[in-house]
């Protein structure tokens, strides 16, 4: 009998040691010591969009048949890029994911060697991460968080469809994926609208700025923004409050209150940069041979919820231009 009952404690160790290695090898952490490849994945915060491109990316990955470990880290303060991007360095990981402008910024200041994938980037020339979209160069790849119509068809349907005449704009300025959003959308409007600034340093200045500029604006613009997407609910509640229609630029914020947007989901664009990083670790394709892209698919999401709690009927011929939602996720 305690023959048995020992045969029967010894299976069920190899059983927990067996699913603890699964675990690691495919979780969000842990050393993954057996996993054949380490990938590191740096965000630098949590909010629906670059969670959802994270997933995006892992599904890609295990898709391709890989056996891979994640070391997830999220910055929440960007002063923490830097020592993240130091660790992943220093533990000789076979590629990074950057899911953000920031975050993509601070893995490249530290290495030229390890392949870097990034999502979740506006301007990837811009912030100096690519040579050009078509040719990489250097040890980067990945794909942009802007389609290059999305903003344009936005700030049309808010001007030509609802009348706005002035847009509110939230921001960090020290985000240069922000700032050049900020300064296209003055390059497109080219003055027929005007637009009136807050800037922010961190989530917790979102509520100000938005009350700063309710009453001056017809609407709200929230882009791309990762301190103030990450506290896009405190923009929604000046916007119902002062029955100001708040815009946004993704799909995810719209599923979360925003009135409307022409985007993409961000898991496809997170799933896209992981099918980018199979070529390199399973082909042996350099990351600057790999084109950087956009997103593949645009359409525009209206939440019919968020629009009457801000005030702004919806009009029939809207029905054949967007897909609707209501309420929020």
């Amino acid at each position: 009998m305690k023959k048995w009952l020992l045969m029967v404690s010894a299976l069920l160790v190899v059983a927990m040691v067996g699913c603890s290695s699964d675990s690691e090898a495919n979780g969000d952490g842990g050393d993954g010591g057996d996993a054949k490849y380490q990938i590191g994945v740096t965000q630098i915060v949590e909010h629906p969009s670059l969670d959802a491109a994270q997933e995006g990316f892992k599904a890609a990955i295990n898709d391709a048949g890989l056996d891979a470990n994640f070391d997830v880290q999220v910055a929440q303060d960007p002063k923490n890029n830097k020592p993240i991007a130091e660790k992943f360095v220093g533990n000789d990981v076979d590629l990074i994911f950057a899911n953000s402008t920031p975050s993509a910024q601070s893995v490249l200041n530290e290495t030229k060697d390890i392949p870097i994938v990034f999502t979740s980037v506006t301007d990837p020339v811009g912030a100096n991460l690519v040579e050009s979209m078509e040719k990489p160069g250097g040890n980067v790849t990945g794909t942009s968080d802007t389609h290059p119509e999305a903003m344009q068809k936005t700030l049309s349907f808010m001007t030509e469809e609802v009348g706005v005449e002035t847009i509110g704009m939230i921001y960090n300025a020290g985000e240069q994926n922000s700032v050049s959003q900020v300064e296209k959308v003055k390059e497109l409007t080219d003055g027929s609208v005007e637009v009136k600034e807050a800037t922010v340093s961190s989530s917790a200045e979102v509520k100000q700025a938005a009350e700063s500029l309710a009453g001056k604006v017809d609407a709200f613009y929230i882009i791309t923004d990762n301190t103030v997407v990450s506290a896009l609910e405190s923009v929604l509640l000046v916007g119902q409050d002062q029955k100001t229609p708040v815009f946004v630029a993704e799909l995810d914020s719209v599923k979360r209150g925003g009135v409307a947007a022409y985007g993409f989901d961000y898991y496809d664009i997170g799933y896209e940069a992981g099918e980018k990083a199979v070529k390199i670790l399973e082909e042996g394709k350099k990351p600057g041979d790999i084109p950087a892209t956009y997103p593949q698919n645009l359409k525009l999401l209206i939440n019919k919820d968020a629009a009457k709690k801000m005030g702004l009927e919806i009009k029939d011929e809207w029905k054949d231009m967007a897909e609707f939602t209501e309420g929020e996720e």
